[in-house]
C-alpha cells in the first residue's frame, strides 16, 4: 500500500493514500469491538465470522440494514461526527433484537466527497461506540470517495447487521395474548427519524443550533437533536435471560406509533397504549409548538420518548420493570393488548 499512489486519479479529486491513513486510524477502534466469532482482522475482501452455535438446535440468521439519514445535516451543521455512527449501528441492531436476535457482527458504508481520514475516524469512533454498546463486532465496511457526486464536506452513511437465534426462541408475535401488558422503553430523544421534518420545521440552516435552551433543560437545541439513538440489544437479552417470555416487540422509528406497533399485533388484537403512562420528551413539545403539527401527526412520525414497544405477559409485568431498570433502562408499563383489528389505540 506504501507504494500506491496514483497522480491521475488524485487529480480527479481521490485520494487513495487518504483511505490509507484513514484505515491506519480506526484499525485499533475497530479492533475493541472483536468477540468470540471474528475471524482475521481489518484489511480483507470480506468479514469473516464463526458463529457458536452450542446449544442452538436450528440456527436462524437475522439481518437489518439501514442508515442515518437526513440527521446527517445536523452533524454538519454542528461539525460534531463522533455519535452518527451510534444511529447508524442502532437503526439495524434493534431492529434484529425485535426478533430475539442477539447481534453478531456488523458492517459500515461511509460515502464522502472528500476523504478527510480525522473526519473517518470520528464517524467510525460512533460506529464502534455502538457495536460496543450491541454487543457485535464490527468486521469490515467500505469508505467511497466519490468527488462530484457528494459535496467535499458532506458524507453519507449506512451499514447492516446480522445476528442469530435458535428457531424456537423467535418472537415474532404469535404468542401475543389478550391482556398482555405493554412495556415501553424510554428512549433518548428523536433518534434517527423524522429529520425531514424537524430541519423545515425549526429551518435549521438559519437557526441557532448551539445556544443552550432552558426548555431543553439547558443544552442546545442542535445538541437535543444530534443525541444518538438508544440502543436496547442488551436490555432485551437480559429480559430473556431472566425468563420473560416476551411475545412481541416494536422498535418505534419512521411512521411512530401508528405504522410501527401494527407490525407486532395479530389480525384479532389491538395495542391500547395510555398517554399519561410515560413523560412526552421536551423536544417533541418544543417540535410540535414550532411546526404547528397535530398530535397525531407527532406519534405518527416521532417515537414521542419511547423507542421500543414489548409485549408480555401480565403477571411477567413487574419482573420485567425490575430486570430492566437493573439493566439501566427506563422502561414504563403503557398500556396492554386488547381485542380489536391489528392496530393500535392511543387514549
Amino acid at each position: 500500500m506504501n507504494n500506491s499512489h496514483s497522480e491521475s486519479y488524485a487529480a480527479a479529486g481521490v485520494d487513495v493514500t487518504a483511505g490509507y491513513e484513514a484505515v491506519r486510524r480506526i484499525k485499533p477502534m475497530v479492533e475493541s469491538t472483536y468477540i468470540p466469532g471474528v475471524m482475521g482482522t481489518l484489511g480483507g475482501f470480506g468479514g469473516m465470522f464463526a458463529p457458536n452455535l452450542t446449544g442452538m438446535a436450528e440456527p436462524v440468521l437475522v439481518s437489518g440494514t439501514d442508515g442515518v439519514g437526513t440527521k446527517l445535516k445536523l452533524a454538519f451543521l454542528m461539525d460534531k461526527h463522533s455519535t452518527v455512527g451510534i444511529d447508524c449501528v442502532a437503526m439495524c441492531v434493534n431492529d434484529i433484537i425485535c426478533t430475539g436476535a442477539a447481534p453478531l457482527f456488523f458492517l459500515d458504508y461511509i460515502a464522502c466527497g472528500k476523504n478527510h481520514p480525522q473526519r473517518i475516524a470520528e464517524i467510525v469512533s460512533g460506529i464502534t461506540e455502538g457495536c460496543r454498546q450491541a454487543q457485535c463486532a464490527l468486521v469490515g465496511g467500505e469508505t467511497a470517495e466519490m468527488p462530484g457526486f457528494y459535496p467535499a464536506e458532506e458524507y453519507d452513511l449506512a451499514g447492516f447487521s446480522v445476528g442469530m437465534v435458535d428457531r424456537s426462541k423467535i418472537i415474532d408475535g404469535s404468542r401475543l395474548a389478550e391482556g398482555d401488558v405493554l412495556v415501553g422503553l424510554a428512549s433518548s430523544g428523536v433518534h434517527s427519524n423524522g429529520f425531514s421534518l424537524v430541519r423545515k420545521v425549526f429551518d435549521v440552516e438559519h437557526t441557532d443550533l448551539k445556544t443552550p435552551r432552558p426548555e431543553l433543560g439547558g443544552v442546545s437545541l442542535g445538541e437535543a437533536l444530534l443525541a444518538p439513538t438508544k440502543i436496547y440489544v442488551q436490555s432485551v437479552k437480559a429480559l430473556c435471560k431472566a425468563g420473560v417470555d416476551v411475545h412481541a416487540i416494536s422498535h418505534i422509528t419512521g411512521g411512530g406509533f401508528y405504522e410501527n406497533v401494527p407490525r407486532m399485533m395479530t389480525p384479532a388484537l389491538t395495542a391500547r397504549i395510555q398517554l399519561d403512562t410515560f413523560p412526552r420528551l421536551p423536544i417533541f413539545d418544543l417540535i410540535a409548538q414550532a411546526g404547528s403539527i397535530p398530535q397525531r401527526d407527532m406519534y405518527n412520525t416521532f417515537n414521542m420518548g419511547i423507542g421500543m414497544i414489548l409485549a408480555l405477559p401480565a403477571h411477567q409485568a413487574e419482573q420485567a420493570l425490575e430486570v430492566l431498570a437493573q439493566a439501566g433502562e427506563t422502561a414504563y408499563a403503557i398500556g396492554s393488548v386488547v381485542p380489536g383489528n391489528g392496530g393500535v389505540e392511543l387514549v
